[in-house]
């Protein structure tokens, strides 16, 4: 019994005190219960059920095409398995853009349906009135500006974003309007390191980087990139800390070998 006394939750209020002490926050994305099991396990503070599902879970090219019954069940099966992370959950394209109403109904059915801490929207000044109807209802909201791929279209590209001072302006003024209207972190994606630095230090809620450089107060990337299953997407930003695909590739031709060779199951393997 005394062993889990050590098991503290993580909160919102837990990540800014971490910013405030000057502690790094870890972040990954999470999509089930089992890999959500092991990061849980192994100490990350801040699990996301990203609508980056649509890709790594789905196979489609863009995150738009998942939907918010989607994102829920993602998120119910992630938050049976967490016992400390604070677990944080997409919204998905189209379900808090335009429509205040429909965004704080989208974000009321994730928290009640799926038992998540917070939501995260993508978006400035153009989706303030969904996040202030959001946090009235008391649902803690992460903010995400930079690159923001639910807009992939809009942009045309995945290229790192607000390199030229007009953008950048208006990013440092989305950051400061989202602490204003009270988010309790931001993530910021593919920005110059320089611009990340500069919001990181203006802001008091804690900023947590993809692709936005080492001056942020944390960092959070795509578990099946960073564990090496996926292969094909490999930016600068990325760093591998394992080749699942070649383990798992490696697991499954030796399986189907036994089986061809009748060498799987043994007679101690039978019943």
């Amino acid at each position: 019994m005394s062993q889990h006394k050590e098991v503290k939750l993580v909160t919102t209020h837990q990540l800014l005190a971490m910013k405030q002490r000057g502690e790094k926050i870890s972040m990954l994305t999470a999509y089930d219960f089992s890999m959500a099991t092991i990061l849980d396990g192994a100490g990350i503070d801040v699990l996301l059920v990203g609508d980056s599902a649509s890709n790594v879970m789905a196979g489609h090219e863009t995150t738009l095409p998942i939907t918010l019954d989607q994102m829920i069940y993602h998120a119910q099966s992630v938050v049976r398995a967490v016992k400390r992370a604070l677990v944080v959950v997409d919204m998905p394209f189209g379900s808090y853009q335009g429509n205040s109403s429909e965004a704080l109904r989208s974000a009321i059915r994730i928290m009640k349906e799926s038992g998540a801490h917070s939501i995260k929207l993508e978006g400035g000044a153009e989706i303030k009135e969904s996040i202030t109807r959001i946090l009235t209802a008391g649902i803690p909201v992460m903010g995400h500006l930079g690159l923001t791929p639910q807009s992939i279209y809009k942009f045309g590209t995945y290229t790192v974003r607000a390199k030229e001072e007009a953008e950048a302006q208006k990013l440092i003024e989305d950051a400061q309007l989202l602490q204003d209207l009270g988010c309790f972190a931001l993530v910021l994606e593919k920005i110059p390191s320089a611009l990340a630095k500069q919001v990181a230090e203006k802001l008091s809620i804690p900023v947590i980087g993809i692709g936005a450089g080492p001056n942020v107060d944390g960092q959070v990337l795509v578990v099946h990139d960073m564990l090496g299953i996926t292969k094909e997407f490999k930016p600068r930003f990325l760093r591998r800390y394992a080749e699942l695909a070649d383990l798992m590739h490696d697991a499954v031709t030796r399986y189907v070998k036994d089986v061809k060779d009748h060498d799987f199951p043994s007679a101690e393997e039978a019943y």
